[in-house]
């Protein structure tokens, strides 16, 4: 099971102090991994740095808002000049603005798109660049969304964004796999955080989820870190621009 391990690496993951973002920290770190966290909010990434924290583990905080995305080269410039390098990079940070799509502003159609999906080319740039120049190989696990397949009503940009997502995921595969940088994402089905609270507290939607869930239940973010660690560790060296969909069965049962 040596192929699982994960010693010996860093991983950045963005939005990485809460939610889906920290159950894939958990489990890059349980696997070996040193942790890198990018999010907004200092005093949400020092609880999960002080959560995180095992003798010889380290783990970075960096306060940052993804939404800058001029600014994010040179934060992954001032990551690896502190860590050494970042072998894992997760995409994970992103939201969303609802509505139907007719009342969609430009104003909301740009902060999803820019923060869905330009900060996540921004991000696998700064990483694909270091990696190159350095000729190091690495891995790129960036988040979907089942709305990278399918949709839902008044969520347009976000729709969008996420379609993108799963383009750019395997564009970016078939550009470097010749650098030995794998590139797949993990497309969500609907996840229990307390960022979720309003749907799952919700009780005709929670029973909606569960009953169009083949294994009727909601996911856990643990479960996202289990597929993370896969996709980061030597075992999925042969896998590249794919869609890792762990959704509880919710796209086949369509």
């Amino acid at each position: 099971m040596d192929k699982f391990r994960l010693d010996h690496t860093c991983a950045l993951i963005t939005g990485g102090s809460r939610g889906i973002g920290f159950g894939i920290a958990q489990a890059l770190a349980e696997a070996g991994a040193n942790i890198v966290l990018a999010a907004r909010q200092e005093d949400q990434l020092k609880q999960a740095q002080a959560q995180l924290a095992a003798p010889g583990r380290r783990v970075w905080i960096y306060s940052f808002d993804m939404s800058q995305v001029d600014a994010i080269a040179d934060l992954y410039s001032r990551i690896v000049a502190d860590t050494g390098g970042i072998d894992i990079l997760v995409n994970n940070a992103g939201g969303t603005r609802r509505g139907p799509a007719e009342t969609v502003s430009a104003a909301d159609w740009n902060f999803v798109i820019n923060l869905n999906l330009s900060a996540v080319f921004a991000m696998c740039r700064a990483f694909g660049q270091e990696r190159i120049q350095s000729r190091r190989s690495g891995k790129i696990i960036n988040i979907a969304s089942l709305m990278s397949d399918t949709v839902r009503e008044n969520n347009a940009p976000y729709a969008a964004s996420k379609g993108g997502i799963r383009q750019l995921t395997k564009a970016l595969a078939v550009d470097w796999a010749k650098y030995q940088i794998n590139v797949n994402a993990i497309g969500p089905g609907y996840i229990r955080t307390d960022l979720t609270q309003p749907l799952w507290s919700d009780a005709k939607f929670d029973q909606w989820v569960t009953g169009r869930t083949p294994l009727g239940r909601w996911g856990n973010p643990e479960d996202m870190g289990y597929a993370a660690v896969f996709l980061a560790a030597p075992a999925s060296d042969f896998i590249t621009g794919q869609i890792f969909y762990v959704d509880g069965g919710f796209l086949s049962s369509f």
